[in-house]
């Protein structure tokens, strides 16, 4: 990915050269964290532990969906850049544009579509990108492999971001993983979509407490989760799990089938 990028709105935007950042720094700054499991991971084997996450207070249960995570950055001068997971690959004015899994094709027109309405800021959409021929569970939301959904699912808003893009590789690091971006709460990232017009990872359920035991966290993610939500075809697929979070976003865990099934039948 070139850095090239451009002012779309010179007469309201803050000034903004994306030619001048560091794109080592900007990548890391935006990248999506590392979720921990509901219930920890066994370093010897990969299994679950009868240890779960604590949650105070209410639980927001949302579909996991199964595909490749994806972002959109929305830069102070009306620019964007669109990345992977791991990695930036198009900037808005480049003529060509990393191909990886079809995420700037599928997400262009999204990305200029929000561009057009941004107020100015850093602003990071996180979208789950799936179907197509995005992974082997492409084929539990459709049969086309021509076809292709997403949902956001997350969204940082970052005010202080020219201090932050000074800052060293480590520390960056060590801030995103300790749960320091500024994540929006479920309120506001509900505002968020809707301005936006884009939908939400299915919203499951909100529940005070969890369950406590590996064997009763499965009983739930068959109770609550028989199928996914987000088929495009009509496909009655399988889904990947459950992420809980608290309505401030301040704890967030996941738990998805396989490590519990995987778990389960080991135990037996």
């Amino acid at each position: 990915m070139t850095a090239k990028g451009g002012n779309a709105h010179p007469g309201r935007m803050t000034p903004f050269d994306l030619r001048a950042t560091d794109l080592r720094v900007l990548n890391s700054l935006t990248k999506y964290p590392s979720i921990p499991t509901y219930h920890e991971l066994d370093p010897r084997n990969g299994g679950l532990l009868e240890s779960p996450a604590a949650f105070p207070g209410a639980v927001i249960a949302t579909e996991k969906v199964d595909g490749t995570n994806s972002r959109l950055v929305l830069l102070p001068d009306g620019s964007y850049v669109i990345g992977s997971r791991e990695e930036l690959l198009f900037a808005r004015g480049d003529l060509i544009g990393n191909p990886a899994l079809g995420i700037v094709e599928q997400l262009r027109p999204v990305a200029d579509r929000l561009a057009e309405g941004h107020d100015g800021g850093l602003r990071v959409f996180f979208l789950e990108l799936y179907g197509g021929k995005v992974g082997g569970a492409a084929k539990q939301y459709t049969s086309d492999p021509s076809v292709f959904g997403w949902r956001l699912f997350d969204v940082v808003e970052l005010d202080d971001w020219a201090a932050a893009l000074t800052w060293p590789a480590a520390q960056i690091s060590a801030w995103r993983e300790s749960g320091g971006q500024p994540f929006a709460s479920e309120e506001a990232l509900a505002a968020l979509a809707g301005r936006a017009g884009l939908a939400l990872t299915p919203r499951l359920f909100t529940a005070e407490a969890l369950p406590e035991s590996v064997a009763g966290m499965h009983a739930l993610l068959v109770e609550r989760l028989p199928r996914t939500l987000v088929s495009l075809d009509g496909r009655d697929g399988r889904a990947e799990g459950i992420v809980f979070r608290t309505a401030d976003r301040k704890v967030i865990a996941k738990a998805r089938f396989q490590d519990y099934e995987r778990t389960l039948k080991r135990r037996r």
